[in-house]
């Protein structure tokens, strides 16, 4: 199934290939639920993976951690594979790394706010202008003060920080109001509802642990459990761009190398793209753009093309199209749009093939020698080496176990940062304002003591004076009669 740097994955009038100095061009696979789409995205990531490139894919049914069993023989597949010509066809399982942002099934996943940044933050968070300008102040008050922004609880503390010392950080930052804070606060507090407190924190994750190699050369397949995942889609989309822009920020400038350095499955990608604000589809558009040079390629899965904006569909340069049905004039309109995407091919009607194509059939066009569309043709898939279903609780927790990541993420890191500071700075102000109080009541209590003591009348002043010389006359006269001078 592969020679040279080239990604073979089916026959049909000619063989079904990847270039491999093609495959960061991106690609997407599409078609009608149980028309073979996941089946087609276990054989290219097994293929990549034999090719020595490392791999990402969600997993959103549970089937794709099949990848990492061995396949189990059946004639069918033995059959397949004899008539695609397929050499030393045998079943095997990939070497795996499961991982699960929920701490699940798999190595915990996280990142921390203070790399996602405010930018991102306030697009992922679909933030007005005025409000992206107070998250920006907020961020920028916390670098000055020397304040980390690792999780919510830090920034949530740093927000309510903001509101107190109001007046201040206007002064210095730039107007800041209330309205602004709260308003952030309610969006946080939707991200948390979704499960944003799993996806941010520390340990944060290492690119480099996507990005591994196996003792033989083979490309580690990294595996995103993802049933849960996929029903919170706002924490899937920050999921995403993070990854997609920590690619482009941190890798070097490769152009187009023999092969890919990484290659990046999303299943269901129309959660993605579903109710997503209109920045973060400019900045999706904008990484699928330009990643690719960093030999990123990416591949998006769903059931129709119309589930990509155009924008980024307009990026994607290898085409697996599985069957399509026509029920309604709509289906039909679809189909014919799918049709004209493709460059046409003079023996069949596009059209009229994507309503007929079989299980684990598809129309195929991906980039020739040049980078151009190939004739799109009718092609039968290759026969995976995997297994075609879910894993056991059993397997996944020893592949788990023997993990090169065993032990690195799975207890979490909470460091002094913005939340901790800014709680020892409350109690620090919290006691200075005790002990403040405590003295000035103190010399308050004495003042009053001493203003309190009640002043003599004036009948007891004279009094008073009166038993003083009464008192000095008798001393006086008793002095005298004992010890007066003799004559």
């Amino acid at each position: 199934m592969k020679s040279g740097q080239n990604l073979h994955f089916g026959h049909g009038e000619n063989p079904a290939l990847i270039l491999g100095k093609f495959a960061n061009r991106h690609g997407l696979i599409t078609g009608a639920t149980g028309t073979g789409k996941t089946v087609t995205v276990q054989v290219l990531a097994e293929n990549f993976s034999r090719l020595g490139v490392p791999v990402f894919v969600t997993d959103i049914k549970g089937d794709v951690a099949g990848l990492s069993q061995a396949g189990k023989q059946k004639p069918f597949l033995d059959n397949r594979a004899k008539e695609l010509n397929i050499e030393n066809y045998d079943y095997s399982g990939r070497p795996t790394i499961f991982w699960d942002i929920f701490r699940q099934a798999g190595h915990p996943v996280r990142t921390t706010l203070q790399e996602i940044g405010s930018l991102y933050l306030s697009r992922l968070l679909d933030l007005s202008d005025v409000q992206q300008g107070v998250l920006a102040v907020a961020f920028k008050y916390a670098e000055d003060e020397n304040l980390l922004i690792l999780d919510l609880k830090d920034l949530n503390s740093l927000l309510q920080h903001m509101g107190e010392q109001q007046k201040q950080i206007s002064l210095d930052y730039g107007r800041v109001t209330s309205a602004s804070i709260g308003a952030i606060q309610r969006r946080l507090l939707r991200l948390e509802s979704q499960g944003g407190a799993f996806l941010l924190g520390e340990p944060a994750l290492k690119l480099s642990d996507l990005m591994r190699q196996d003792l033989s050369g083979g490309g580690v397949i990294s595996i995103l459990e993802s049933r849960d995942l996929m029903m919170k889609p706002q924490l899937y989309a920050t999921f995403l761009l993070w990854l997609m822009t920590e690619l482009f920020e941190t890798l070097p400038e490769v152009g187009d190398p023999e092969l890919p350095k990484l290659v990046l499955f999303f299943d269901e990608a129309h959660l993605i793209f579903s109710d997503c604000p209109v920045e973060v589809l400019r900045r999706i558009e904008q990484v699928a753009r330009l990643i690719r040079s960093k030999g990123v390629g990416v591949y998006f899965c769903t059931q129709s093309p119309g589930d990509i904006p155009v924008n980024v569909l307009g990026q994607l340069g290898n085409k697996i199209q599985h069957a399509l049905r026509s029920y309604t004039p709509k289906d039909k309109k679809v189909i014919k749009a799918v049709a004209d995407s493709f460059r046409p091919n003079p023996n069949f009607e596009t059209a009229e093939v994507i309503s007929q194509l079989g299980v684990g059939e598809a129309l195929v066009s991906t980039l020739d020698e040049k980078g151009a569309p190939r004739v799109v043709e009718r092609v039968k898939i290759a026969p995976p080496r995997c297994r075609m279903g879910p894993v056991s609780d059993a397997e996944r927790q020893a592949i788990m176990a023997r993990s090169p990541v065993s032990g690195v993420y799975e207890q979490t890191l909470d460091r002094e940062s913005a939340h901790e500071k800014l709680q020892h700075r409350a109690q620090a102000l919290a006691r200075q304002k005790a002990a403040e109080q405590a003295r000035l009541e103190a010399a308050e209590s004495a003042s009053k003591r001493s203003r309190g003591r009640p002043r003599d009348s004036y009948a007891t002043k004279v009094g008073k004076d009166f038993t003083r010389k009464l008192t000095t006359k008798v001393v006086n006269g008793l002095w005298k009669a004992l010890f007066g001078r003799r004559r």
